[in-house]
């Protein structure tokens, strides 16, 4: 029987959307209602779109009796999280063609990394670019080639961007094909200490790279739950991943096979068209909810904060901050996960991955179950994880493929894909380590990780599950900085050893693109370690591995909208309580409504304008809406 307050938060939810929902729905239905979209195309449009496929796919397409698949790759070298998805183009065709479809490469779409953006100025562009992405997926779609999409990313920005882009076309079925985490490498422990010994002076930048490179060593997603992971976490919980794929190595057997069998069953849905494999069917308003449920379970990213409510919003569903808040009072938080643990996502996955915790909420009554997913109706068909029943043998590109004859290299791709047989087991019905996940008799809180706070700075929000109860509650004098570079200056000078909430305004969406402030973790680590209260309140965002200091982020209205964060002053009492969720300035009502909201254009600084690409995003700088809207151009 589902949660009773978990009820009345979607019936909201419905009503609150159902003018956007329907119109949305309205969309979709009229894009499906000629079938096959290729069919409108003029032969000379046909021919340009197949001019470089082979005769017998050629003959596919032309005839348009079965699907052509659109794949849609964030693929490059430098992201590990995206390395692996060089050679799924080729497999994806390898698996059409055994099933007698055809699939193409429909576009490509930018990805950035964070972890290389972090504290630099091209963090200024990583917001901004889920939304590109989003524009290029819409582009790589357009041309109305094809039959359904397959979504090839992983990391922060990425998955979001390709999903809102996606649901555009939300008439065409939809899978998201994963990569898979990297090896476990040097404890998050560890790396952790590291950063706050380098943050204090006590080891060189040597000694720092030479444990970045322990944690970051291979392909596949950095292995502690930041964006990239609960972007995974997200699809799965969805319905827009197979059960159990989300945290399968790349490069494995286990891996390849079930890339093989996403592809075989868009293909299926595809070739019997299915209305009920819609993309835009998938993505309801409880789908929604369920993918707020896993994030709060999980201590997932503070991130999806903001990308929840505009993945929502372009599937026609309005959802807001308070929502996440209710949830978040009835949701329990059953894994330990770094920055919430020591533990790793590799950790996770051996402890029961998904399909145990998606049994545990289920049976709690915490998730829908009566919802539509990429398998079937039903949620409870992922409360199971996959496994090959036979011994896998080498993968055919181990070898130097660019010497080998290309339908050689599919025949035997195929042929080794086959020799081994997918199955799907039930999760197992107790974790396999408790100090990393439990389930809902035996949580390790019982409130997910996620509080809104509300006062006279305006709304924010605030990831607490990392967080020491001690530390939960902060009132100390405020100090003001303009940017994290400015805070960085203070801490290195020996200013900052007392008792302080930092102020840093004007990195909202508006002001800068609303760049993570991850830099800052370290240092406040290190004065919170000394038995300083601090704190952080900020109109801008921190890293999904966002941990134990407390952070009143993403911040509304921002500086630049001339919010309540511009009347704070150096020295002014504020009271930052997790626990009431409370964000309040001390002082007097009347001074404070004395004091002037109007942004400070004389300490804005105009170098974020440009250099590093930032010229080219000053009209998303103008159109974006707050982050409580889902910091969007759209």
């Amino acid at each position: 029987m589902i949660n009773k307050d978990l009820a009345h938060i979607t019936d909201r939810i419905i009503q609150r959307s159902q003018a956007t929902r329907q119109a949305y729905i309205q969309r979709m239905n009229i894009a499906s209602a000629d079938g096959r979209t290729r069919a409108a195309l003029g032969c000379g449009n046909l021919a340009h779109g197949m001019a470089t496929c082979s005769e017998s796919d050629k003959q596919l397409i032309a005839e348009e009796t079965v699907a052509n698949l659109g794949i849609v790759n964030a693929y490059n070298d430098m992201l590990s999280a995206h390395q692996p998805y060089e050679n799924y183009p080729r497999l994806i065709k390898a698996v059409a063609q055994a099933k007698g479809a055809t699939a193409q490469v429909a576009g490509g779409v930018p990805a950035m990394c964070d972890g290389v953006t972090q504290g630099m100025p091209g963090m200024e562009l990583s917001l901004f670019s889920r939304d590109l992405i989003a524009m290029a997926t819409a582009v790589a779609l357009s041309h109305n080639m094809f039959d359904g999409t397959l979504c090839l990313g992983v990391c922060d920005k990425i998955v979001p961007g390709l999903l809102i882009g996606a649901l555009s076309f939300g008439h065409l079925p939809t899978v998201f094909l994963p990569a898979g985490p990297m090896p476990t490498g040097q404890g998050n422990k560890e790396k952790a200490r590291v950063r706050q010994l380098y943050a204090e002076g006590k080891v060189d930048r040597k000694a720092l790279l030479e444990s970045e490179s322990r944690s970051y060593h291979g392909a596949g997603t950095c292995t502690f739950y930041g964006t990239a992971n609960s972007n995974q976490m997200l699809m799965e919980i969805m319905g827009l991943h197979l059960p159990g794929s989300s945290f399968i190595p790349p490069g494995t057997p286990l891996r390849d096979k079930l890339t093989q069998a996403a592809v075989e069953r868009l293909i299926d849905v595809c070739d019997n068209q299915k209305q009920d494999f819609r993309l835009c069917d998938i993505i309801s308003e409880k789908a929604i909810i369920n993918g707020i449920v896993g994030l709060l379970a999980t201590g997932g990213s503070t991130n999806h904060a903001i990308h929840l409510i505009a993945i929502a919003k372009a599937a026609g569903v309005i959802i807001d901050w308070q929502d996440m808040a209710e949830l978040s009072e009835i949701v329990p938080l059953l894994c330990r996960i770094y920055p919430n643990g020591e533990a790793d996502i590799n950790h996770f996955q051996a402890a029961g991955g998904m399909g145990f915790l998606i049994k545990a909420l289920l049976e709690k009554g915490l998730l829908h179950e009566d919802v539509k997913t990429i398998v079937g109706n039903g949620l409870s068909n992922y409360c199971q994880e996959p496994k090959l029943v036979k011994n896998p043998s080498a993968n055919i590109f181990t070898q130097n493929s660019a010497i080998l004859d290309v339908d050689k290299i599919k025949a035997q791709w195929i042929n080794q894909l086959d020799q081994h047989q997918l199955e799907w087991q039930g999760a197992p019905t107790q974790s396999l380590d408790k100090a990393i996940l439990n389930d809902c008799s035996q949580p390790f809180s019982n409130q997910g990780g996620l509080k809104l706070l509300v006062g006279n700075l305006g709304r924010s929000v605030i990831k607490v599950s990392a967080v020491k109860e001690e530390h939960q509650v902060v009132e100390a004098p405020a100090l003001v900085f303009d940017s994290q570079e400015a805070f960085q200056s203070e801490f290195q000078q020996g200013h900052l050893e007392k008792d302080f909430i930092a102020v840093i305004k004007q990195q909202g969406p508006q002001s800068n693109g609303m760049p993570e402030l991850h830099k800052l973790t370290p240092l406040l680590g290190v004065l919170q370690d000394k038995g300083f209260k601090v704190a952080l309140v900020t109109d801008g965002r921190m890293s999904g591995a966002s941990g134990k200091v407390p952070a009143a982020i993403h911040l509304v209205p921002e500086a630049m909208q001339n919010g309540p964060i511009n009347k704070v002053k150096n020295g002014d009492l504020i009271r930052l309580d997790a626990k009431a969720g409370i964000l309040q300035l001390l002082i007097a009502e009347e001074e404070f409504n004395q004091r002037s909201t109007d942004f400070n254009c004389d300490n804005f600084s105009v170098e974020n304008s440009y250099g590093c690409g930032r010229e080219l995003f000053e009209k998303f700088r103008q159109s974006v809406c707050g982050a409580e809207q889902g910091a969007s151009i759209f």
